[in-house]
């Protein structure tokens, strides 16, 4: 699908670039794709709920959900006052493999390997707790 001018002067001005930067981010057909389809994404929620937990300091438990908009940005109106670091960093991964199923047209929904846990081991191996989280992405609510 063609990008129009507006949509690319927005882009240029959201991320800031310069004309001469513009000009090699527009070279990249990759990035035309992606902008595409931008809309799509942006109709969509990921959540991330907590399926397990225990021993967790930061006391997230089952039912836990964490926000993010289609693009991977972490609503803080809508998540627990506090979210701890090590239970963010692995969903990195799971939401980036959740976008790229939406550009290619798949529903992430279908992903086989959906869940991950915390970087605390758990007391059974020499940590203090561990949660275990599983994503899913919902159309937005208006």
């Amino acid at each position: 699908m063609k990008v129009n001018q507006e949509t690319w002067d927005f882009y240029q001005k959201l991320l800031g670039y310069t004309d001469a930067e513009m000009k090699k981010f527009r070279a990249n057909p990759r990035n035309e794709d992606v902008i595409s389809k931008a809309a799509t994404l942006m109709n969509k929620t990921i959540v991330v709920e907590v399926v397990d937990s225990h021993g967790c300091a930061s006391q997230h438990k089952v039912g836990d959900k964490f926000y993010f908009d289609g693009s991977g940005n972490l609503l803080t109106k809508l998540c627990p006052k506090r979210i701890c670091m090590a239970a963010l960093s692995p969903v990195g991964a799971l939401i980036q493999a959740s976008t790229e199923l939406i550009y290619a047209g798949v529903d992430p929904n279908e992903m086989r390997f959906k869940r991950a846990g915390c970087s605390d081991v758990g007391v059974e191996c020499g940590g203090w707790g561990r949660i275990v989280m599983e994503l899913r992405v919902e159309e937005r609510k208006k």
